[in-house]
């Protein structure tokens, strides 16, 4: 049976918080509130449960899973190869509404579907799910939702569509809005947007000039 925690009330948030890493640490799929929309994650290196949260979404290893990061010190143990204007990007926009695609730690024991080597990597710009992912670590996460359903911008709307599969709902209450992040390719020589989301390639442009936008 699925447990919920409203984290807008104080004891319920330290109740659900704890709770919340205990499960991720057990191996099963929790649910998060984000500055985008609302993700159900797992821990990143639990292939296990990294299968779990692609079965829940019924979404194929042709889709890997993004991981989202506490803190951008966490990096320097999850990529490589990563650029000067990758750390702009970085120092500019996170926390925040921007994913990273770098090529991956080789030595990293994680399976998240089929990366062909590399990993999307973003911090979030909200209190919770930096909370949760400071003390699990690397989680991976994606929109909590069944492939092909919009992204869910608040705790019900994911309940709806996740029900058991998730042991832990933490509901922060409605979401700042249903724009997913932007996507940036760092793994190659010059940055190439590969969605614009929330942060558009104007903005983007601003710190690194030269960057490519993906037919």
């Amino acid at each position: 049976m699925a447990r919920r925690y409203d984290t807008n009330d104080a004891t319920d948030r330290t109740t659900g918080l704890r709770e919340a890493a205990s499960a991720v640490r057990r191996g099963e799929l929790v649910v998060l509130p984000t500055d985008t929309v609302y993700g159900i994650g797992a821990d990143a290196f639990t292939a296990d449960a990294v299968a779990d949260l692609l079965r829940a979404k019924g979404r194929g290893r042709n889709m890997p899973t993004p991981v989202l990061i506490g803190s951008p010190n966490t990096l320097h143990g999850l990529v490589t190869d990563f650029s000067e204007m990758a750390w702009e990007l970085v120092d500019a926009f996170w926390p925040g509404a921007l994913t990273l695609v770098a090529r991956h730690q080789p030595s990293l024991q994680w399976d998240l579907g089929d990366t062909r080597g590399t990993v999307a990597v973003r911090m979030p710009l909200h209190p919770v799910a930096i909370e949760l992912l400071t003390e699990v670590g690397p989680m991976a996460v994606s929109s909590a939702n069944l492939t092909g359903h919009p992204a869910p911008e608040n705790c019900d709307a994911a309940q709806e569509m996740l029900g058991d599969s998730v042991s832990v709902y933490l509901d922060g209450g409605p979401t700042p809005g249903n724009v997913p992040s932007s996507i940036v390719d760092v793994s190659r020589p010059v940055p190439v947007l590969l969605r614009e989301g929330a942060l558009p390639a104007d903005e983007l442009r601003k710190v690194v000039p030269d960057l490519e936008v993906a037919n």
